[in-house]
């Protein structure tokens, strides 16, 4: 096979994320944005050290399961992968990639262990599967919208990235996976902007007004957020888009609407100065019985009924830690973020503390601790692998909810050397838990229990919940 031939492929599977793998004459072949059981056509573009990369042309055939996307936009919109598959084979699919991807952690631990059995029935006894979305449609309840032009010198676009497009951006004002009232919003912002022949931020030339459009809205309460993200290039008077917001008739409330100034060169949302044109700078959400104030950066699981199920989960996997029927035991919540986690197993605990590197996600742990009545919760702002040194108390277990990149290497060992009973991780990209697993193991771990779950229906993304426990127990 030669760079930039064309060739022609059944898709066996897909490996997360996204990879598709496709055998022809004697290569296996990656090709992205294609689901198993597709023949297609796919022109090579990469080539080197025996791995062949091909960029998708044609859908020959479709999978025998296809269904028509809900969504015009798919297929064009870079946001979706999954949008033309039931749901159910969606799961069946994200199940069998964690599952592929923890293999060689499983056949790791039977081999430290000893065991002798099959590896598939050893591995049934602890991978409980994948737990599904309570909805699948419209369950967002964040999205940052690109102010761009779907090509070069097109009219204005707000929406997502053009699929495999740096800079083209579709205008995805039937987009599937929010609700209605997000799509007013899009549209609404759109249209005026148009009518004024605004400029967008132009990602290399530096120059332009308009950036990105973020909304948040909550599942439970029903409060949203819209803040307005542009450079300080131009001054306008935003009073008249905020006023045609405010008319719009929405199933949600507008709790705030913000003027939001960036003038880094990076193509993302920060704040260099935020203006509220109306309302707040927050809005309120509720998750299993505890509310939290969410403002326009604060982490939040993007799937509200989605966080319920994972939470949930994490907190069976920890099990009883109340110790003789008294709240006892101290846990370590590490990459906190709004101390969500930390709040549920408050309760049953003496002592929660949360550690977080974004400080006003600290800031807002600390308010939505208080907002709850918990008073046994402490939040310190810090890097993990600096900030456990200087903490006093020694956790009896630790919850970990690290970034997409996982745990710093010293961090994890320092994490091991605590050598509590339980460790419960949760990991928002399967493949970094994949290499964490690798030193939770041979510093004396035992995966115990492990389930995926979806909270984001319609694309490649999965979570997964581990419970480790020490060996010698």
């Amino acid at each position: 096979m030669k760079k930039g031939q064309i060739y022609e492929g059944l898709v066996e599977r897909v490996d997360f994320p996204n990879k598709g793998v496709i055998r022809c004459e004697d290569e296996t072949v990656v090709v992205k944005n294609v689901i198993p059981g597709q023949k297609v056509s796919f022109m090579v573009s990469k080539k080197r050290k025996g791995k062949v990369e091909g960029r998708l042309l044609e859908v020959l055939e479709q999978a025998p399961y296809e269904q028509e996307s809900r969504c015009p936009h798919f297929a064009v919109c870079g946001g979706c992968t999954y949008q033309n598959i039931p749901y159910e084979k969606q799961l069946e699919i994200k199940e069998a990639q964690v599952r592929k991807l923890l293999k060689p952690a499983f056949e790791k631990q039977m081999l430290l262990d000893g065991v002798q059995a099959d590896t598939e029935l050893y591995i049934n006894r602890i991978f409980e599967g994948i737990k599904a979305s309570p909805i699948q449609s419209a369950y967002r309840n964040k999205m940052e919208f690109s102010f761009g032009d779907e090509h070069k010198d097109g009219p204005l676009a707000l929406g997502m990235h053009k699929r495999g497009s740096f800079y083209d951006i579709v205008s995805v004002v039937d987009c599937r996976i929010v609700d209605e009232d997000y799509r007013k919003v899009l549209a609404c912002v759109l249209d005026y902007f148009t009518e004024k022949n605004s400029s967008y931020f132009h990602k290399i030339r530096h120059e332009g007004y308009l950036r990105h459009l973020l909304v948040r809205k909550a599942q439970k309460t029903g409060e949203m957020l819209i803040a307005l993200v542009t450079s300080t290039q131009e001054t306008q008077d935003l009073a008249p888009l905020v006023t045609r917001l405010l008319e719009l008739t929405l199933e949600g409330r507008i709790a705030g609407v913000l003027h939001t100034k960036n003038d880094s060169l990076a193509d993302v949302v920060q704040s260099d100065e935020t203006v509220v044109l109306y309302g707040q700078d927050y809005f309120y959400e509720e998750l299993l019985g505890l509310r939290f104030k969410i403002s326009q950066f604060s982490f939040f699981q993007t799937n509200t009924l989605g966080a319920e199920v994972l939470y949930e989960t994490a907190r069976d996997f920890l099990g009883d830690i109340s110790g003789e029927g008294k709240q006892s035991k101290t846990i370590f919540d590490l990459y906190s973020g709004t101390g969500t986690i930390a709040q549920l197993l408050a309760p049953v605990a003496r002592k929660v503390i949360g550690v977080e590197l974004v400080e006003e996600a600290v800031l807002a742990a600390r308010q939505n601790a208080n907002l709850n009545g918990l008073d046994n919760c402490e939040f310190i702002a810090g890097d993990v692998l600096k900030v456990i040194d200087d903490i006093e108390e020694k956790p009896d277990f630790i919850v970990l909810d690290p970034p997409r990149d996982g745990i710093h290497p010293k961090a994890l060992k320092k994490i091991i050397e605590y050598q509590v009973d339980r460790i419960v991780y949760i990991s928002c990209k399967p493949t970094s838990l994949a290499r964490d697993l690798e030193a939770l193991l041979d510093g004396g771990y035992r995966m115990e229990r492990v389930a995926a779950v979806d909270q984001f229906p319609q694309t490649h993304h999965v979570e997964v919940a581990c419970c480790l426990q020490r060996k010698d127990l």
